[in-house]
């Protein structure tokens, strides 16, 4: 489809969109989070009985070593509840240990069991290779240029008012409410 139907008009650097467009792009950007997800649901989910959720928790932590889960879910984008039932499930089938922290009872610290980095190390050759062909056709400024969107974009999604609540959830909220 052609962008400028959708109501896209570039001037000079910026690109002018106007909210039909938007909400196209939106539905481009959740259509290629589906598409991103098509080998780890065709490849691993079933071959390794895990879901995306605990996929990401495993890769986070795999990654670092030991962390806290709050920071799993900050880093991750996963809300609290969905990372403490990931939590749960992957320490059911041994891939995670959890420890309370004695200085802090409410934190929890989180590392990889053996099986847990057995795992790990079977599947980050396979996020690698999606990395790879997702972007192998752009050069590194494209690269750049969408690493900074996206950063920008999380910044918008991720800030809070002075109260401590997401902006981005108050701003979204249907008119009924």
């Amino acid at each position: 489809m052609d962008v400028q139907r959708r109501g896209v008009q570039a001037t000079g650097s910026h690109v002018h969109m106007d909210e039909t467009s938007e909400v196209v792009l939106l539905h481009r950007l959740l259509k290629l989070t589906n598409r991103l997800m098509a080998p780890f649901s065709t490849h691993l989910s079933h071959r390794y009985t895990i879901s995306v959720n605990e996929f990401r928790l495993l890769m986070t932590i795999g990654a670092l070593g030991r962390t806290a889960s709050h920071e799993v879910a900050e880093l991750t984008g996963v809300n609290a509840m969905s990372v403490s039932r990931a939590v749960a499930t992957l320490q059911k089938h041994g891939r995670v240990i959890v420890e309370t922290d004695e200085s802090n009872r409410r934190r929890k610290w989180l590392s990889l069991t053996d099986e847990g980095k057995r795992l790990y190390e079977i599947m980050r050759p396979q996020t690698e290779t999606v990395a790879h062909y997702l972007f192998g056709k752009l050069d590194t400024d494209e690269v750049a240029g969408f690493a900074s969107t996206v950063e920008k974009l999380i910044e918008r999604l991720d800030a809070e008012d002075e109260k401590g609540q997401s902006v981005f959830l108050e701003r979204t909220k249907p008119a009924d409410e």
